[in-house]
């Protein structure tokens, strides 16, 4: 309920979809079970606005030639092949850098603005406010978000899960609208 006001509130404010903002969160977190600080809220990667962080182990999902490159730009902490897949693309576990957060609220404002306006997802963004589609919102920030093959059909799963949708209702109805 708490990060659905969250969510809530930031949907108003940013556009962000709370549905996304939610289900990301519960992939990201294991539902509210963060590993490490406040990072593991959204698993959001170290950038230069951060002034907090915390190194965490990680699993991603690499090409070969993308972890030639992981390796070649961490030397110092190469990723360590746990599993390779059928189709020639490794699953790694690697020590990188997250975002850390002072609580929940910070942690979902920092996702909210990465979506709405980082770099990365410019594109996908600028096309969700044209279209409105959160399904095509979802697999596009899922194919830059994460290395996980199935994550777009994860995200689209419990967006949609009833939970997440009471959650969401409840909130809207406490006061009539969506909290400020």
């Amino acid at each position: 309920k708490e990060v659905a006001g969250i969510a809530a509130a930031l949907e108003k404010q940013t556009g962000c979809p709370a549905q996304l903002m939610i289900a990301q969160w519960a992939i990201e977190s294991r539902w509210g079970e963060k590993p490490v600080g406040h990072a593991g809220y959204f698993g959001i990667k170290r950038a230069a606005r951060h002034t907090k962080f915390c190194t965490v182990t990680t699993h991603e999902v690499f090409t070969p030639a993308q972890l030639a490159a992981w390796n070649r730009q961490h030397a110092d902490k190469p990723a360590r092949v746990v599993e390779t897949l059928q189709d020639s693309r490794v699953r790694v576990e690697l020590d990188d850098q997250f975002a850390d957060y002072d609580s929940l609220d910070a942690s979902c404002k920092d996702y909210a603005w990465l979506i709405t306006n980082g770099a990365p997802y410019r594109t996908a963004w600028r096309r969700y406010l044209a279209d409105k589609n959160v399904t095509t919102l979802v697999r596009s920030v899922a194919q830059i978000y994460a290395t996980a093959p199935q994550y777009a059909q994860l995200v689209i799963q419990i967006a949609g899960q009833q939970n997440l949708l009471n959650a969401l209702n409840a909130v809207h109805g406490e006061s009539g609208q969506i909290p400020a």
